[in-house]
């Protein structure tokens, strides 16, 4: 009885320090502990965004600017009255001169790009 005794206390001992919750293991889990924070904030911040853009869209709260404005921006229309400024799809800069010639320049570009290959 003794010598089993013993022998539970050892595997009790070795499982404290080197088991699955042991103390050796300790590190690894609140290593895993600061992972899982860190991922449960990026959604958190995520679901928050959602949250914020649903709530823009309550028929209470719309603001007409706003909807004439995406839907703009979502079917490529413009008003008459609109400035359009034409934006470098590479760069990101504003382009300068006439469109005839930009869409000239953009259609030698992609012609040249096709011969290469």
């Amino acid at each position: 009885m003794t010598v089993a005794l013993l022998g539970f206390q050892g595997y009790l001992a070795y499982s404290a320090i080197s088991g699955q919750f042991g103390i050796e293991n300790r590190e690894q889990i609140l290593a895993d502990i600061d992972v899982l924070k860190s991922r449960s904030a990026a959604l958190q911040a995520e679901i928050d965004a959602f949250r914020h853009r649903s709530t823009l869209m309550d028929s209470r709260r719309l603001d007409p600017d706003i909807v004439t404005e995406r839907a703009r921006a979502l079917l490529n229309m413009a008003n008459a009255d609109d400035i359009i400024v034409m934006v470098d799809p590479v760069s990101g800069k504003p382009l300068s001169g006439k469109f005839d010639e930009l869409a000239k320049d953009q259609l030698n570009a992609i012609i040249a790009a096709d011969s290469i290959l």
